[in-house]
């Protein structure tokens, strides 16, 4: 009975920052990796960024330099910081706790566009 709530998604213009957010509540013995991960439409889910319980971080090739992935462990919360938002980016995005097999948020719509 985890439940994950996101939110910080919205439309932007390209070039523009969104800064997406996602707490953990229930019953949760250990938080291990946190991560977030994205799906335009007609696309697979593809992982986004990634971070350990010690702070190790992994990224897409697609979003390093732009994205900043960050969490508060007395939160439960992780954090996602989008900077220079391009078009490619629009997709919806859920945040995950240990692993694919493991918690999915309901996922907030993010969409870059003119």
């Amino acid at each position: 009975q985890v439940h994950l709530v996101e939110s910080g998604g919205g439309l932007v213009q390209p070039g523009g920052s969104l800064r997406l957010s996602c707490a953990a509540s229930g019953s949760i013995f250990s938080i291990n990796v946190m991560a977030w991960y994205r799906q335009a439409p007609g696309e697979q889910r593809d992982l986004v960024a990634y971070i350990t319980s010690g702070g190790n971080t992994v990224y897409a090739d697609s979003v390093k330099g732009r994205f900043t992935i960050s969490r508060d462990n007395a939160k439960n919360t992780v954090y996602l910081q989008m900077n220079s938002l391009k078009p490619e980016d629009t997709a919806v995005y859920y945040c995950n706790l240990n692993g694919p097999r493991g918690h999915w948020g309901q996922g907030t719509q993010v969409t870059v566009s003119s």
